[in-house]
């Protein structure tokens, strides 16, 4: 080759090189505008190139097998061409993407971009932990608590293990919302949420069901520290909670089943652990009950009773009917009517007949009380305008009011409604309290009955004998009418304290000018002796059993 060829080639070259050098050049220029980390690796991990971004997200601490190495880890060991990282020390998650290019000097790289989605990545967990947690416990929710639960039992049938369901719910937790407010309330569920994930082996096992209610799940892991865990349990329990300046008491009550001896579906367990939790509640509470198939059949019967009352309830009451069972004036010649006590009965459609002694229990308990006594106030006043309308104008009915009622701030409000919506005059009207209730909290009770006095609504005390200090209750609280129990009635004529006692209030009545209702006549010698002792009311079988609007209407109006 010449001399002048070669020197042409020489620059050729040069002028390639420059080329290629002016291209790289602008090429990072390029590359380092863009909003993404881009590196490329040789395949005997020596970093080639990275971009400014690329630089940023690693703090520019990067070399060849320490970048290939993480990102080879974000795409699964290179079994993938995409995938997340995550970099703890920072807090932040990229968006991984591989691909093999031709680099400058013909060989095959592998050309990496990532993206920080960090953003996103905290907006996702927002999300989740909005749809997976309780907004005001931050425990993990019901459907949290079903997925969880659900995946606990594979596992634990899988390996042959153990695991436990423990539902609990707060006993009289009403209580401390209506008497120091929600908020308060609110104090309190944050405060044993807290408490319960302190305890060892359940720290995030715990979940809000909703209202007052939790439920804990031991995992198979877990399950030899079950005793413990109760243990524990029942001790956040033990001490006062400091709410609203003063300690205050709350006590839980819990059913307890075992999976998958006693279930191996969630809705099979958490069914079984509310039935033991409700045989902790008639315990007595404060207390917890393994799941037990004998007391099963009792549960369920509950539960079905349960369902039918909410149902009920929930169609304007229309399976509860109210009977009247007469009163008479025994002072009077050929012991006229002269009204009636209004009693409730439920004509359940799917269970049929079901006794007042069973059902006005659940109903109190279940808060379902308040609608069914407004029921039947308003039928019974309704009934007894019309009996006043059709001549009978001296009729009066009496209808008995619950403890759960009573308590209602509102009470006084709702008897004048309903006074004002049936026209009925309130005299003619008798609302029934239990000595009972006045036990326990007098000043209350002479406040809201002395509401309903001011309306013209007489107050008779029902029940009267069976409590502490009677004859006290007589002078205090403010009543027209006392109702002697029916149990000093059955031995009339035969137990001399029993005579004593019904001539005693007899005495006491006329002399501070409250008249006397007796129930529980039965027989033609407890109404002889009756007559002797200035009693002005009788009610019993022995005159009338309680009957249908139609069958008293038909007797009696």
């Amino acid at each position: 080759m010449s001399k002048k060829e070669n020197g042409r080639e020489k620059e050729e070259s040069l002028q390639q090189d420059h080329w290629n050098m002016n291209f790289y050049a602008s090429g990072v220029e390029v590359l380092n505008s863009v909003g993404c980390g881009i590196c490329v690796c040789s395949s005997d991990d020596k970093l080639l190139f990275a971009n400014e971004k690329f630089c940023e997200f690693f703090y520019g601490r990067i070399d060849g097998k320490n970048v290939k190495r993480c990102l080879f880890r974000a795409l699964e060991n290179g079994k993938k061409n995409s995938g997340e990282l995550y970099i703890k020390e920072a807090e932040r998650w990229f968006d991984v993407h591989r691909t093999e290019i031709c680099w400058l000097d013909q060989r095959m790289v592998e050309l990496y971009t990532i993206y920080d989605i960090t953003e996103i990545k905290r907006y996702q967990q927002k999300i989740e932990k909005q749809v997976n947690n309780d907004f005001l416990t931050g425990l993990y929710n019901r459907m949290r608590c079903e997925q969880d639960l659900e995946e606990q039992i594979t596992r634990t049938k899988g390996n042959g293990g153990k695991g436990a369901l423990l539902y609990m719910d707060l006993d009289d937790f009403k209580h401390i919302n209506d008497g120091l407010g929600h908020q308060y309330g609110d104090v309190l569920l944050r405060a044993i949420s807290h408490s319960l994930q302190r305890i060892s082996g359940i720290e995030s096992n715990c979940y809000r069901m909703g209202g007052d209610e939790f439920i804990i799940i031991v995992t198979d892991s877990k399950f030899a520290m079950l005793d413990k865990i109760l243990a524990d349990i029942k001790e956040i329990f033990e001490k006062p909670w400091f709410l609203k300046g003063a300690d205050y008491y709350c006590t839980m009550s819990m059913g307890i089943a075992r999976f998958p001896s006693d279930g191996d579906t969630v809705q099979e367990l958490i069914k079984k652990a509310d039935l033991a939790l409700l045989e902790a509640k008639k315990a007595g509470k404060n207390r917890y009950e393994f799941y037990n198939e004998e007391s099963e059949g009792a549960s369920f019967k509950r539960l079905d009773l349960e369902k039918n009352m909410r149902n009920a309830t929930m169609n304007a009451c229309d399976e509860f009917e109210v009977y009247y069972q007469p009163i008479v004036d025994v002072s009077k010649p050929d012991n006229p009517c002269m009204g009636a006590e209004a009693l409730i009965r439920w004509n359940c459609e799917s269970l049929g007949f079901i006794s007042p002694a069973e059902f006005i229990p659940l109903a109190e308990y279940l808060g379902l009380i308040n609608p069914i006594g407004d029921h039947v106030l308003r039928q019974a006043c309704s009934h007894c305008k019309k009996w006043n309308d059709s001549g009978h104008p001296e009729y009066k009915v009496n209808v008995n009011l619950s403890v759960v009622q009573l308590l209602r701030n509102d009470m006084a409000d709702r008897v004048r409604e309903v006074l004002e919506e049936t026209g009925l005059n309130p005299w003619n009207l008798t609302l029934e309290v239990t000595e009972s209730l006045a036990i326990n909290d007098m000043t209350r009770m002479k406040q809201i009955l002395g509401q309903i006095k001011k309306l013209g609504v007489r107050v008779a005390l029902d029940d009267f004998g069976t409590g502490y200090s009677s004859l006290n209750h007589i002078r205090e609280m403010p009543i027209d009418v006392i109702k002697i129990d029916r149990c000093f009635i059955e031995d009339l004529g035969q137990d001399e304290f029993a005579d004593a006692f019904v001539r005693i209030v007899c005495e006491l009545a006329a002399v501070i000018g409250m008249n006397v209702c007796v129930e529980g006549v039965e027989y033609q010698r407890q109404y002889e002796i009756l007559k002797n002792m200035q009693i002005q009311m009788i009610q019993g079988f022995y005159f009338d059993k309680p009957m249908r609007a139609e069958e008293f209407e038909k007797k009696y109006v």
